[in-house]
């Protein structure tokens, strides 16, 4: 049984259709790459995946529960979405850490923030803030920025805050994490440190779906290749399937202006 099944998302802003019947599965401990040119509907899928976005159409199924569908408004339920999101990590490609904090509050505060909801939470405010902090400042280690720990993000390089963000999201304990282009934003020389972490994430059994421009990442990381082209996915297929031997010509056309840049 798959880890998160996506039925026949469908997605229109206007007279726009960003998604048309996206469809996938997605087994624990896989790693799916989402390729395709800007505009062909990536990030608007995972905000789908991620609730930022509602659906027009479609079933969102994670271990066998329908955490959406559009057919039904008790998947709706504010309180209820709210609760969903945990289920997904997302890494954004702007980093969007709080200005304000430091490195280590901005990994521990969604996390206290949902501790501050359970009814035991006075009584035993500093060991649950002890137990946070501790695991906040244990991802922070793992990310390579034990030294920076108390650095606000504007005294950090953007592979280091952008390993921050990865922290955070790793620290909700989520079920999958999702990456929206997490090199976009960053340099070249900064590029190869961020996508080292998201290999060794995968190395430790981590499952993720990450939308990607790096063709060579793509290839030699991920086990499931996902093609998008105007809003469907357009070819699916093993690392191998869609850049050796793609089936689509609008695959083939993305490769090779891939290469050419």
């Amino acid at each position: 049984m798959a880890l998160l099944e996506v039925n026949h998302i469908e997605k229109h802003f206007g007279s726009t259709r960003v998604l048309e019947d996206i469809g996938f599965t997605l087994e624990k401990g896989e790693v799916v790459a989402i390729i395709g040119s800007s505009g062909s509907g990536k990030t608007t899928l995972l905000r789908c995946l991620n609730f930022l976005e509602t659906p027009d159409q479609g079933q969102i199924i994670l271990n066998d529960e329908v955490l959406f569908d559009a057919e039904d408004p008790a998947t709706l339920d504010k309180k209820e979405v709210r609760k969903k999101r945990l289920h997904f990590g997302l890494v954004f490609q702007n980093f969007n850490l709080f200005p304000q904090y430091t490195a280590l509050e901005n990994v521990m505060l969604a996390k206290e923030l949902l501790a501050k909801e359970k009814p035991d939470y006075k009584e035993n405010r500093k060991e649950i803030h002890q137990q946070i902090e501790a695991q906040a400042k244990g991802l922070l280690c793992r990310m390579g920025l034990e030294d920076r720990m108390y650095n606000y993000p504007q005294q950090l390089s953007g592979g280091q805050q952008q390993r921050v963000s990865i922290a955070r999201a790793l620290a909700m304990d989520p079920d999958i994490l999702c990456f929206d282009e997490p090199t976009s934003a960053l340099d070249p020389e900064l590029t190869g440190e961020v996508l080292k972490v998201i290999k060794e994430l995968k190395d430790t059994g981590s499952t993720m779906i990450v939308v990607t421009h790096e063709m060579e990442f793509a290839r030699h990381v991920a086990d499931k290749i996902i093609f998008m082209a105007d809003g469907i996915i357009e070819e699916v297929g093993t690392p191998e399937e869609v850049f050796e031997h793609p089936k689509s010509a609008k695959t083939c056309a993305f490769l090779q202006k891939s290469t050419e840049i």
